[in-house]
């Protein structure tokens, strides 16, 4: 089981890898536990990054981490059209409807 502290920084893998610490104990126990991977860059830089079984996992317990593709676009063969995840207690946009005034 992953720690808070190491969830989050899974989380910051994902979605902005350049602002990672990788001297923290909870970037270790992500590598030990296989959920990143290293990158050397030929700069002799680092670069963090999820590893299939990390990617897997914050599928399955955060998927919010990335966008969806709306019903409708897909639907319709419409253009891709990212949704924004509703979060409990949030307030969700008022429909409209053509034609009926409201």
């Amino acid at each position: 089981m992953l720690s808070p502290h190491e969830f989050a920084t899974l989380i910051l893998v994902r979605q902005a890898p350049d602002q990672l610490d990788m001297n923290r104990a909870e970037f270790d126990a992500l590598l030990e536990r296989q959920l990143v991977m290293l990158e050397h860059c030929a700069s002799g830089a680092r670069r963090a990054y999820l590893s299939g079984k990390g990617r897997t996992f914050l599928d399955a317990l955060h998927p919010g981490g990335t966008p969806r593709v709306s019903r409708q676009a897909a639907g319709n063969g419409g253009a891709e059209r990212s949704e924004t995840p509703l979060v409990p207690g949030s307030r969700t946009p008022d429909t409209v409807v053509p034609g009926h005034a409201g």
